[in-house]
């Protein structure tokens, strides 16, 4: 579906991550290896709601229709279903009652919302092993400019996904690949990488009736790639999001670090809007240097409230998070404890839910903050890179039967 930002945007420091609807994470394996030495690895800490950092000061209701997304899929899951990665926060049916028990969408009130997270919730610090510190980036959904048909001002394309694009999932062949995909083409009897960014631009699809849209600026139709959704303004004033729906999955390749080693740009002009700039000033050199990216995405129109995350439901500015589904689940509420983008001294400590993933977010403590869209979602998506910790919230029933529970 989407991606994240941050001046690890275009890959700086790991930010920028494409989100799958269409294709949702690979659960991985029921019964995980103890890992190696230096692999990362998740570790609970219980505390107390009231002891959290700023846990007086956030408007927690703000986060209840996020988290009235999730438990709506969770109740909708077999009470058996393990949720996440080893059961780290059990099963569906220990979802059942607090999930049931949601205030009521015309009863969000803050008070209603305390008093919800405080009778079911137990919060537990995470750490990768015995470092809970980690890294938030950020991302938004793009905003672009486009019509159905091509002419001088709406000239570049946004594909839908080819019908000879093969995806496969190699955890379906052997179990150590599980969660790793490739995609490909048939080339007679074998299947071949896809065509690379430089391809498609130089036309491998053109005339194939695959053009969605038309957009009216290569540098934004290549932001939304690396983004994953967006909102496409068309000519009448109507919207149209569109949504990631596929990739040729080859590497993604960091521009950023690219134009930062090149000695292009230096680290003060690093961030989502500098990266920018900088492509739109230069169109020459810019065209050479977002082919080096040779990920290419596909896209389908959307219905209803978006964007979608990869958890499957809409995301909810501010109060979405982007995680690595191979530590926390989709769906559970989240304690994050950041400062805000460009300033360290303005703690941003809030109620999240756990409702995308990213190729780059890697790690338990990891994550990438969904802003909205637009060009003051870009803003503060563009900037964030905060250092900060993150609590996992899980029904108190669940806590009561963990070993971390003091």
């Amino acid at each position: 579906m989407i991606f994240a930002a941050a001046c690890g945007g275009l890959g700086l420091i790991g930010g920028w991550a494409l989100r799958s609807p269409a294709e949702p994470p690979i659960a991985p394996p029921a019964a995980a290896p103890a890992p190696a030495p230096g692999v990362e690895r998740l570790s609970l800490t219980a505390g107390r709601l009231a002891e959290l950092p700023g846990w007086a000061d956030d408007a927690v209701a703000e986060a209840l229709p996020a988290l009235r997304r999730s438990c709506e899929r969770l109740l909708r899951l077999p009470a058996a279903r393990p949720i996440g990665r080893d059961a780290i926060a059990g099963t569906a049916a220990d979802w059942q009652a607090p999930c049931g028990d949601l205030p009521a969408r015309d009863k969000d009130s803050e008070a209603a919302a305390r008093r919800f997270l405080e009778t079911w919730f137990t919060p537990f610090l995470i750490a990768d092993g015995d470092h809970p510190d980690g890294l938030f980036t950020g991302y938004y959904e793009a905003e672009l400019r486009g019509a159905r048909s091509p002419d001088r001002r709406y000239h570049v394309p946004l594909y839908r996904r080819p019908p000879t694009l093969i995806s496969v999932d190699l955890g379906q062949f052997r179990s150590e690949l599980a969660g790793r995909r490739i995609a490909g083409k048939l080339a007679g009897q074998r299947l071949r990488p896809f065509d690379d960014r430089a391809g498609i631009d130089g036309g491998a699809l053109a005339g194939r009736g695959l053009e969605l849209l038309w957009v009216d600026d290569p540098v934004d139709a290549f932001f939304l790639h690396i983004q994953g959704s967006g909102r496409v303004v068309m000519e009448d004033g109507g919207v149209v999001r569109v949504g990631y729906d596929g990739t040729n999955d080859l590497p993604f390749v960091a521009i950023g670090r690219t134009l930062l080693q090149a000695g292009i740009i230096d680290p003060g002009q690093a961030s989502m809007q500098g990266i920018r700039d900088w492509l739109k000033a230069n169109p020459e050199r810019g065209r050479e240097i977002m082919a080096r990216n040779g990920r290419f995405v596909f896209f389908r129109e959307l219905d209803g409230d978006g964007p979608i995350g990869a958890e499957g439901v809409p995301l909810t500015p501010g109060r979405s998070l982007a995680v690595d589904p191979a530590f926390l689940p989709f769906g559970v509420p989240l304690w994050l404890d950041t400062h805000w983008p460009g300033a360290p001294a303005r703690p941003l400590r809030r109620l999240v839910v756990a409702q995308d993933a990213g190729a780059a977010i890697k790690g338990p403590v990891r994550g990438d903050l969904f802003w909205g869209f637009g060009e003051a979602a870009l803003h503060q998506a563009g900037r964030m890179k905060s250092p900060g910790r993150l609590h996992l919230l899980l029904p108190r029933a669940l806590a009561a039967r963990l070993p971390t529970q003091p």
